[in-house]
């Protein structure tokens, strides 16, 4: 029984060894196959690849893989000749390309190469979605290659094929180039408008450091040591406070001490550069009195609380200087300078010296002729219509052909015509009136005469309400100004009764320049209105709103509160449709109408935009550029390519608080070596 088992046992163990045998048999059998198979498939690749590249070969060991025999049996289906050569050139010069660029949903015009940046030529992204997927057999065939090459020493001999390809990607590398250098330029170009336009900005301000007009150009950083004193000081008087407030005493004299220290530290200094020697030293002390200052005594509610208060008061503070800045602006504009004072005062006692037979100007048969040019200037400042008039002839292409029509009042009669008298203008006729010799302009005709006589009238425009401070009169004085009470101002309505033979005429205010000829504005065509003037609203500025009641029944029904509104100083009048569409008469209803001042407050614009509603002709803007008199910014290239500049504004040209950089275009004009001029002391 044993014995019987025991053979049994042996069988089996024969068994498995025949079984193991005949496994081992097999995979020998099938690994030979598959090493057959390989070198087969290996000679085969050889000969298809050298009869379709054509490529002589110098070492029968320089057969391909089998993997770069697949790709490239697919080739043509994938890829097309340019992406080939891109892939090619990107291999052999610059190494293995990124697949990871490929894995992206959108291509640009760049290929990412490992460690460089080259341009992949005219690739579709449909191509280079191909290529990423054969990209990574490429690489690897690539370097097996490479290997296989350095390994027998075997070398491809240059073909007519290579040459091409080389020769293609130099072109490459110089289009690249260029695209890379045409970017750079057009930012350059960029670069040089930003800088021009920022130049314009910087040059319309005014220059000075200390001038409230200048731009702040300066670096954000600048000055900030001065910053931080200031800052101290605020900080040291809440601090100053809340310590008299909990009854710290001793803390309360040390921060005011330290206060006092920092403000004569600061004195006048508006820059870092103006700061006393010691500023620094005073800085740390006042740092080391805030520190222990804020460890007994802050508290975050009582802190807001305070710099809170400070502010509204530092608030009403500003609002109260800005009241007396207006105040003192307006005080200044109505004020008339020593220097112009003396030159009328001497000019007027010579010419009551001369005989009367020296008292005239020549050619006084141009004064009623219709074909010459006629200008009317309505001026009580000797020096400013001798710029209007010097300016005028000294840019006339014919001053032979000019007449300036002047009216002042008796106070500056005799100054207006000594002066023109020493001083003719060329060829041109001049002729100086009076206004109070006008004996048809009285109360009876003239409203604005008969209102300005009233009893409401002079307690509206003299008294003011009687303010007892600057800043409570401030919104008073500019009606109060001369020029709103002058018949010089409201002349302008009356132009027909002052020259009834002439036909057009040229109306100049006494703050402008003239910088080119002006006859080609009596040959533009009016189209049958009485006015031509340059308009000035822009969006919602200047429109007839801002200078009416429109809250008027009258004024309401009657114009349209958009309606765009235009600028005295430069106007042309025809003076034949005036007496057509009687434009005085309109102007005498108004004004009539508004003798309590309830349709418009002050000033001739209002009652001429609603005398001349409907009749105004718009000029083109470059024969009249304004706000030379309260506009720092005005483009510097619009100024010089006006025909007339005006110094609208409070700013005028003769006042010391006239803006520098606008002054020479006025200073120009006049006559600084004339003996007169020179005994008053007038100055550039």
């Amino acid at each position: 029984m044993a014995i019987k088992t025991g053979s049994q046992s042996g069988g089996g163990k024969s068994k498995a060894i025949r079984s193991r045998v005949f496994a081992f048999v097999v995979v020998f059998f099938v690994t030979f196959l598959a090493f057959s198979f390989l070198f087969v498939g290996r000679g085969l690749f050889t000969v298809a690849s050298s009869g379709q590249n054509e490529l002589p070969i110098v070492s029968s060991r320089q057969d391909l893989n089998w993997r770069e025999w697949l790709a490239l049996q697919h080739r043509n289906s994938l890829f097309s000749k340019d992406v080939i050569d891109v892939i090619n050139a990107s291999t052999n010069d610059l190494g293995p390309l990124s697949i990871d660029f490929f894995r992206k949903d959108k291509f640009s015009a760049s290929w990412k190469v490992a460690g460089n940046k080259r341009s992949a030529g005219n690739a579709t992204s449909a191509e280079a979605a191909a290529a990423g997927e054969a990209l990574k057999t490429k690489q690897e065939t690539s370097r097996f290659k490479e290997e296989r090459t350095s390994n027998d020493n075997s070398v491809f001999l240059e073909t007519p094929a290579k040459l091409a390809r080389r020769q293609l990607r130099e072109n490459r590398r110089e289009k690249r180039a260029a695209d890379m250098v045409k970017p750079d330029d057009e930012v350059n170009v960029k670069l040089e408008n930003a800088a021009i336009e920022h130049s314009k900005s910087v040059d319309s301000a005014v220059l000075g450091k200390y001038s409230i007009w200048r731009k702040e150009n300066d670096n954000e950083n600048a000055d900030s040591t001065v910053r931080l004193i200031c800052d101290q000081m605020i900080m040291a008087r809440v601090y100053t406070s809340l310590a008299r407030m909990k009854n710290k005493t001793d803390l309360a004299n040390e921060l005011q001490t330290r206060l006092k220290e920092s403000q004569r530290s600061l004195g006048d200094a508006t820059a870092d550069s103006d700061l006393h020697q010691s500023a620094p030293e005073k800085i740390k002390l006042m740092g080391q009195v805030l520190s222990k200052a804020k460890e007994q005594l802050y508290d975050c509610n009582l802190v807001t609380g305070k710099l809170r208060a400070m502010l509204q008061s530092a608030d009403e503070q500003v609002r109260s200087l800005k009241k007396q800045s207006t105040f003192l602006s307006q005080l200044a504009a109505k004020t008339i300078p020593n220097g112009l004072h003396c030159l009328a005062m001497r000019l007027t006692i010579d010419y009551y010296l001369l005989p009367p037979e020296k008292r005239k100007f020549p050619r006084d048969e141009n004064l009623e002729n219709p074909d010459l040019y006629h200008y009317a200037l309505f001026s009580d400042n000797v020096l400013a219509a001798s710029v209007v008039v010097n300016s005028t002839i000294m840019n006339a292409k014919d001053s032979g052909k000019h007449v300036f029509h002047l009216v002042t009042d008796k106070l500056n009669f005799g100054a207006m015509n000594m002066w023109f008298l020493l001083n003719p203008p060329g060829k041109a006729t001049i002729h100086v009136e009076n206004v109070d010799e006008f004996k048809w302009l009285n109360s009876s005709y003239c409203p604005v005469l008969r209102q300005l006589e009233s009893a409401a009238m002079k307690e509206y425009y003299f008294k003011a309400a009687h303010p007892t401070t600057l800043s409570a009169g401030s919104s008073n004085l500019k009606y109060r100004n001369p020029k709103y009470l002058s018949m010089l101002n409201h002349l302008r309505f009356y132009l027909p009764q002052v020259y009834p033979k002439l036909d057009k005429i040229l109306f100049l205010d006494d703050d402008i320049v003239v910088q080119k000829d002006l006859t080609g504005l009596w040959s533009v065509d009016l189209h049958g209105k009485v006015n031509g003037a340059i308009e000035t609203c822009g969006e919602s500025f200047h429109r007839f709103d801002k200078y009416l009641n429109f809250s008027n029944p009258h004024i309401a029904k009657n114009f349209d509160p958009n309606a765009c509104g235009w600028a005295y100083g430069m106007n042309m009048f025809d003076l034949k449709e005036w007496k057509k569409k009687d434009i005085t008469g309109i102007y005498h209803k108004w004004q009539n109408m508004n003798e309590d001042r309830v349709l418009w407050k002050l000033g001739t614009l209002p009652p001429g935009l609603i005398t001349f509603y409907g009749l105004t002709h718009p000029l083109e803007k470059s024969w009249h550029v304004l706000g030379l008199g309260y506009n720092p910014s005005i483009d510097k290239r619009d100024i010089e390519n006006a025909a007339v500049v005006h110094y609208n504004g409070n700013m005028k040209p003769w006042l010391e608080l006239a803006m520098t950089k606008y002054k020479p275009y006025w200073t120009k004009y006049i006559k600084y070596d004339h003996p007169y001029v020179r005994s008053c002391k007038l100055n550039e």
